[in-house]
């Protein structure tokens, strides 16, 4: 295994620090000040994840500001500008009560919050800095293109070689869940799958036997999962059980020192699959295969999204990207500190691609009363085109 500890130097955070403040200064406006919240975008710019508020001014200062804990601040951040607080008031010791116009993560900041700062703190204009930082953060550098590589290659031998390992009759979807996931901490994955999506609640994935990873969820993705009860559907069912000749329906998201990578595997149990199922899971391949070929830096990400979509097979005329009304619109997405990051691959997103983005792309299709078919891989964007960091797509494996 290679030797890598996941510490952010003061240099690379200094260089993001310096590239927001360019950006947010870049819009019409400008700014005066950013205020971040969210613990991910923090760690991005700090390389530590506490009870805070990082503070970016139009002329490049910064201070994070924390309340619990200042003390593992200091041991994990390489940046000096680290102070304690027991409350927003204590920020006026480094912040002007009026703030200006002021850059928020709106995505992650409760109202409530914001009604608590604003006791000190006097915003004249509160606007939203989620798509600037998320644009910043959908191109990865060196560093951490190493992490998902290295999160890639552990979870290409999780999907090929333990799972079918762990696959055995009679037991049951959260069974295979809580194996699953035991297995992934054993190899090093870092104990949970973060999402942007909000109020987004995830173990492991999304497993499910048979016609179970048709059921329906409020996840946003093509796969379904029926879970353990309404009020915690995840991980899977208690009821349902691996019988002979089930497809197996495996979508996990791997994690190694923070960062992650994505991928789908089909299995089906003591049989052979179906002739239709693996029509249509080959049938999906070929439309991985077709934005596969449609992927370079300068790429508009719709223009990827309608080529692989156009022309689609009749096998995927029913049921592709989801089950019944269950379709989703995109054929991929980014991946990073979170699963589901920036940029996502569908026709309204007309942002160009740039090396250096992580994407996940995850053609599949559902069937009726056999399950959801399809595959799922990561891949760095270089200037060559894309280059898969999960190992590559798989027919249906037979276990």
């Amino acid at each position: 295994m290679a030797d890598l500890t996941g510490r952010v130097s003061k240099e690379r955070l200094e260089d993001r620090i310096r590239r927001l403040a360019k950006a947010l200064s870049e819009l019409p406006g400008g700014f005066d000040t950013a205020l971040i919240v969210g613990r991910i975008n923090q760690y991005y710019l700090t390389g530590t994840m506490q009870d805070g508020v990082f503070a970016l001014r139009a002329d490049g200062g910064y201070r994070f500001y924390v309340r619990k804990s200042s003390e593992r601040a200091r041991m994990e951040s390489p940046l000096e500008a680290i102070v304690r607080i027991a409350s927003y008031r204590d920020m006026l010791s480094g912040l002007p009560e009026d703030l200006g116009r002021t850059y928020i993560d709106t995505e992650v900041m409760p109202l409530a919050m914001l009604e608590r700062m604003n006791k000190y703190l006097k915003p004249s204009e509160v606007l939203s800095l989620d798509r600037v930082l998320l644009g910043l953060r959908a191109v990865k550098d060196e560093d951490e293109i190493r992490l998902i590589e290295e999160s890639g290659l552990r979870h290409k031998d999780l999907m090929e070689r333990v799972v079918p390992s762990l696959l055995r009759e009679g037991m049951s979807e959260a069974e295979l869940a809580a194996d699953v996931y035991a297995a992934m901490v054993k190899s090093g994955h870092h104990g949970m799958t973060r999402f942007s999506m909000f109020q987004m609640e995830i173990v492991v994935g999304q497993i499910g036997f048979g016609e179970n990873s048709l059921y329906p969820t409020n996840f946003d993705g093509p796969g379904g999962m029926r879970g353990l009860h309404p009020a915690a559907p995840i991980l899977g069912s208690r009821e349902r059980l691996l019988r002979r000749g089930d497809i197996v329906f495996v979508d996990v998201g791997y994690g190694f020192l923070g960062y992650h990578s994505d991928k789908t595997q089909v299995y089906c149990f003591a049989a052979a699959p179906s002739a239709r199922a693996i029509e249509v899971h080959e049938a999906c391949r070929g439309v991985l295969r077709k934005a596969l070929g449609l992927i370079k830096p300068g790429a508009l990400a719709s223009d990827v999204y309608q080529g692989a979509m156009a022309g689609l097979p009749a096998s995927l005329s029913r049921h592709f990207m989801g089950y019944g009304d269950s379709s989703v619109k995109f054929l991929g997405h980014g991946i990073g500190l979170h699963i589901d990051e920036q940029p996502v691959i569908m026709a309204a997103n007309q942002a160009p691609l740039l090396a250096g983005m992580v994407i996940a792309l995850e053609p599949k299709c559902g069937v009726e009363g056999l399950g959801m078919m399809g595959v799922e891989e990561s891949y760095v964007i270089e200037g060559s085109g894309p280059r898969c960091v999960t190992g590559g797509d798989n027919p249906i494996v037979v276990v």
